[in-house]
């Protein structure tokens, strides 16, 4: 049996930025994902002053955006799946959305072709945002709205009988990857090679009389590190909410190339998304997740999304299957909970 993941996202390029390493790996291992773009991004500005492509950013964002994401999704080896709603943008305070965008729509109805897709992909696992969208856009907000509505409908066999045949998501979990925690550990370091490259004296850090000679490169070690530092504080209060790590460094090349080609959302040198790879893979060599929901078995902390899950004969096929029935008690409790409470938001 194909083992089958479903990351549903409010824009092209979040599927890139959120996740991106973890679905190349699980793609090399044989898995079938399948990525889910509620929007088109087409209230989205451009994000990169170096656009190479600004003229047709200028004249159609929207087709760009698509193209963009054509090539994150070949990129990637995902599957994609366009809902097609209208980016709701981002309001100044005290601003409503557009009427008929993404934000402003009835659930009731904004819910209904994410309901076929996954009644027709019979996902085993899915990934979206929590309550508060990862950060409070009004898209992101309504993707976790719809994206828990349609896993729970999906299930029901009399909700929308007319959306195919009922199909129950085994794991819900929601994205953790940008957390105090990974910057930090990426800034610490960052810093500890400026000083162990410093402290040697044939590096040019340091003059033969002990007087500081800082190198240009050394300055821009030392700069790129302060800008981690920075994006690590913007984290600092967030509490770490994580139960799964997904070991995936060997992919992350894969997931810079998919991010960068969304052009006009991603500076190519952007301090918050690419960090050095080779010292991410040594210090956190992993994607983030929490599991919220889970009707199968699996034990905390798991290292694979598909831990536990059982395929149609009930058979364990997770990678990480076996862990005793009591185990994961604790987890799917607590998300029968977050679920109940976000279905009501």
């Amino acid at each position: 049996m194909t083992l089958r993941l479903m990351a549903v996202h409010a824009h092209p390029d979040d599927e890139s930025s959120k996740g991106a390493a973890t679905f190349a790996h699980y793609v090399q291992a044989g898995a079938s994902v399948t990525v889910v773009s509620c929007t088109g991004g087409e209230s989205g500005s451009v994000l990169n002053p170096d656009l190479r492509r600004i003229a047709w950013a200028q004249r159609d964002i929207a087709g760009l955006r698509h193209t963009e994401m054509a090539a994150a999704r070949d990129i990637l080896g995902v599957d994609h799946i366009w809902l097609g709603y209208r980016d709701s943008g981002l309001p100044d305070p005290g601003e409503t959305v557009p009427p008929l965008s993404f934000a402003s729509l009835p659930i009731e109805l904004t819910v209904q072709p994410l309901i076929r897709a996954i009644r027709r992909i019979r996902p085993h696992v899915l990934i979206t945002y929590d309550e508060n969208g990862g950060y409070p856009h009004p898209d992101h907000i309504r993707c976790h709205e719809v994206s828990v509505h349609a896993l729970r409908a999906a299930a029901d066999a009399t909700v929308h009988p007319d959306l195919g045949p009922a199909w129950q998501v085994q794991k819900l979990y929601y994205d953790r990857i940008q957390n105090y925690q990974r910057f930090q550990a990426v800034h610490a370091a960052m810093a500890a090679d400026i000083s162990e490259t410093c402290s040697s004296s044939s590096n040019g850090c340091e003059g033969g009389d002990g007087a500081v000679e800082r190198t240009a490169e050394a300055d821009e070690r030392a700069a790129a590190a302060a800008r981690v530092g920075e994006v690590a504080e913007l984290f600092r209060e967030r509490p770490l909410k994580v139960t799964t790590q997904v070991e995936c460094g060997e992919c992350f090349e894969t997931r810079d190339a998919a991010l960068r080609s969304h052009e006009s959302q991603v500076a190519p040198d952007s301090p918050f998304f690419f960090l050095p790879n080779d010292l991410q893979r040594r210090v956190w060599p992993h994607e983030d997740y929490q599991l919220v929901d889970s009707r199968v078995p699996t034990a905390i902390p798991e290292h694979d999304l598909f831990a536990g899950v059982v395929d149609d004969g009930d058979g364990v096929v997770g990678a990480g299957a076996g862990a005793g029935a009591g185990s994961g008690s604790g987890a799917t409790s607590d998300a029968a909970a977050g679920v109940d409470g976000a279905a009501g938001a």
